[in-house]
């Protein structure tokens, strides 16, 4: 399973990487492997402005269909056009070209709430 170091994650499988006051929010490796085969990602939020823990869309898979939480609060100021016509990414390139938006960050000091690689390893363990 892949767990990037450079990156931050949640107890939901989200992981987040910083960029300044902006990042980009995608699903874990570990959570596209328990979902399967996703066919379908839904992202209607960009625009908004959402809290942490708040839900930014739905990624739906072959077994089922999950939420997705914002990890820290921010607007959603792009979502990623290839999920439209290509949801696959995300099981092929979860950190890569499968990510799912991007976020202008209104309270960076939430990243400290959000779990290393390290954590997050253990968690899913």
């Amino acid at each position: 399973m892949n767990i990037p170091e450079n990156l931050k994650y949640t107890k939901d499988h989200e992981w987040i990487k910083v960029d300044g006051d902006s990042a980009v929010i995608g699903v874990t490796d570990f959570a596209q492997q328990q979902l399967g085969d996703v066919v379908f990602v839904e992202v209607e939020t960009e625009g908004d402005t959402l809290s942490k823990g708040d839900v930014f869309g739905t990624i739906e898979a072959v077994k089922t269909v999950s939420d997705m939480y914002m990890p820290v609060s921010g607007e959603v100021v792009e979502v990623n056009p290839k999920l439209e016509d290509a949801p696959e990414t995300v099981n092929e390139d979860p950190y890569g070209d499968g990510w799912m938006i991007k976020v202008k960050m209104s309270d960076a000091g939430e990243l400290e709430d959000l779990m290393s690689a390290e954590d997050y390893k253990k968690e899913v363990e």
